[in-house]
């Protein structure tokens, strides 16, 4: 077995903050980080899965990286065989694993080669039918995801995002100036994807036109907003989806405000506490979802009906809907301040 090639960008200190992981984990080919010690010795390894569900438990940016490690990873020998390495990553259900020398220092991750943007067949359901009317007067004439940022419609954005990460089956969910949409991208095939079309003859919610799906529904599949801009990776969080058994994962993004005034605490007439410009936070939905197929026959056939409803409703029956937390880049565009934001970082964010 071979080591794989220059990993030094994977390799990270215990006591890294989370933040240079993450920034880490964005620069390197191969989504695994490697705790070692100063001699190179094994210590754990950092998925993204982990460093997510670090931020579940609200762990903060300057928390150390161990905090979030598996300190019991697969770890696989320089002399063992291919077979005996795939059997071991089988059998713990990882598809990376650091490897060892006979002095117990890492050397290289298996396996050696990792397939950039592999071809995912999860189908994607974009919900394109909304009208905007917070964005009116610009919506009057143009549905809010065929607003152009930087030049080119965001939804044309979104579906590349996806496309050059594997994804290839569209479904997109049109109502409000549908044929603007569906002028514009015909069957997808001149961007290399299929594109067909949830057709609803009267506003359906967030989530009325999954009832739409006739496609089978195999694998976890992809729900999103049609006015989201993201860095994220998908299928990170198709992989997280599976890998926390959910029947539907909700992506979220911490928000936070900071009180313009001290914020006081009574019981009846008695203050109890005075905090001075408290900051609060909350973890706000980002409008991006992996749902099983199973999940589609509780959508009603007929009228309005909201994603909340729908996790929620699950949440209450004991199912495991996941929540898997943005740290990338991420913006809802909206409102105007929204759209201004978009056209102002786009090039940065996203450059070509």
């Amino acid at each position: 077995m071979t080591g794989g090639g220059d990993i030094t960008g994977n390799l990270i200190a215990p006591d890294a903050p989370l933040l240079a992981a993450i920034e880490r984990m964005d620069s390197v080919r191969k989504k695994l980080l490697v705790v070692v010690d100063p001699d190179r010795r094994l210590l754990g390894t950092v998925s993204d899965g982990d460093i997510r569900r670090g931020l579940m438990r609200r762990l903060t940016m300057e928390d150390r990286i161990d905090a979030v490690m598996n300190a019991s990873p697969v770890a696989l020998r320089l002399d063992g065989s291919e077979q005996e390495a795939l059997v071991r990553l089988a059998e713990r259900g990882v598809s990376l694993a650091p490897v060892l020398d006979r002095n117990d220092r890492v050397v290289g991750l298996y396996p050696d080669a990792v397939s950039a943007g592999a071809r995912r067949d999860n189908l994607v359901v974009i919900m394109a039918g909304g009208r905007g009317v917070r964005l009116a007067p610009l919506t009057q004439t143009c549905p809010k995801p065929m607003l152009k940022v930087a030049g080119r419609p965001l939804l044309e954005t979104i579906i590349e995002r996806l496309q050059t990460q594997g994804f290839h089956r569209f479904r997109l969910a049109v109502n409000y100036l549908a044929e603007v949409i569906e002028d514009h991208f015909g069957d997808g095939s001149g961007m290399g994807v299929d594109i067909r079309y949830l057709r609803e003859d009267h506003p359906r919610g967030t989530a009325g036109a999954l009832s739409l799906v006739t496609d089978p529904i195999d694998q976890p599949m992809l729900v999103m907003n049609g006015d989201v801009l993201t860095r994220m990776a998908f299928g990170d969080l198709i992989d997280f989806h599976v890998e926390n058994q959910a029947l539907a994962t909700l992506c979220v993004r911490e928000h936070a405000f900071q009180a313009p005034h001290g914020v006081a605490e009574v019981d009846g007439v008695r203050m109890t506490a005075l905090r001075e410009k408290p900051t609060f936070r909350w973890l706000a939905n980002a409008g991006v979802y992996c749902l099983d197929g199973s999940v589609l026959s509780r959508v009603p056939a007929e009228g309005p009906f909201d994603m909340p409803e729908l996790l929620a409703s699950l949440a209450a029956e004991g199912a495991m809907v996941g929540a898997y937390p943005i740290h990338e880049y991420w913006l809802d565009i909206g409102r105007p301040p929204d759209f201004e934001s978009a056209q102002a970082e786009f090039e940065v964010v996203f450059p070509t």
